[in-house]
């Protein structure tokens, strides 16, 4: 075809409905004097039709559960890694969990060594701390990894974790007397200080 670029350009302008209707008349008057431009014009005309036809078919039903069925299954490993992005949150909270209780577990099971809260008055003999007949401690005992003997008084509370304590027949304690052997009951006791040095 050896027509000018401009009656190409016509003849999509004609078939996409955007022809103005002074190109048409131009376009029309050409097709009848050129039969190369005809014949162009008829076969994209049957291009057209044809493209169109095609709209009109369906698809088999269940047509896209089929094709799905039919996909390789997807590997856990990138099940895992979606979830892991389409929840980042969670994933930062799980590993601030894990670390929090490998850290806490690590304190709870290195720390095997006596410590004793600091009052002038207490007597340490080996692993068990004694308060003394006759004596008065003031302020709260912590014992830790030790026994604790109450002979004297005690005017606060007393914490024993890891040990035992003995309460003599002459001992007094004004304040709670909490026993933690468990790790949980340790861990319980912890947040509860730490909450209360808040408010």
């Amino acid at each position: 075809m050896k027509c000018a670029q401009t009656y190409v350009e016509l003849m999509h302008k004609y078939l996409d409905e955007e022809i103005a209707t002074e190109e048409e008349k131009q376009l029309r008057k050409h097709l009848q004097e050129c039969t190369s431009c005809h014949s162009h014009f008829q076969e994209l005309k049957k291009a057209l039709a044809l493209v169109q036809s095609t709209t009109y078919i369906q698809a088999p039903l269940h047509f896209t559960a089929n094709v799905m069925a039919r996909l390789p299954k997807e590997k856990t490993t990138v099940t895992y890694g979606r979830w892991f992005k389409d929840h980042p949150m969670l994933v930062a909270a799980a590993v601030f969990v894990i670390l929090m209780t490998g850290s806490v577990f690590s304190t709870w099971n290195s720390d095997t060594q006596l410590s004793v809260s600091k009052q002038s008055n207490l007597q340490v003999q080996g692993n068990t701390v004694i308060v003394p007949e006759g004596e008065v401690v003031e302020g709260d005992v912590f014992v830790r990894n030790g026994d604790l003997k109450i002979e004297g008084e005690v005017q606060g509370d007393v914490v024993v974790i890891n040990g035992d304590k003995y309460l003599a027949s002459a001992g007094k304690v004004t304040g709670n007397i909490e026993e933690i052997d468990q790790f949980f009951g340790w861990m319980w006791y912890n947040i509860k200080d730490f909450f209360s040095q808040l408010f």
